[in-house]
């Protein structure tokens, strides 16, 4: 992988460098109202939007590089 680069440059907007934990916990809190609704006899199932808050995860999304350096393409 030391010879590995970015094919897109873009990158994150804010100083997190990642959302794994956030998504770690949304998919959790999905689990256990999935289960819940299962044992409850429900037809229609909750999606991850409706139990997490994107918003409230560490980074706001990506933006595009313009003129991005050798640097900012690096993996």
């Amino acid at each position: 992988m030391s010879r590995s680069y970015k094919k897109i440059p873009k990158q994150g907007i804010s100083t997190s460098t990642t959302e794994k934990e956030d998504k770690r916990e949304a998919n959790r809190t999905l689990r256990r109202v999935t289960k819940d609704q299962v044992q409850k006899g429900a037809e229609v199932f909750a999606t991850l939007r409706e139990v997490s808050n994107v918003w409230s995860f560490g980074k706001d999304g990506k933006v595009f590089l313009k003129q991005p350096t050798e640097k900012d393409m690096r993996k």
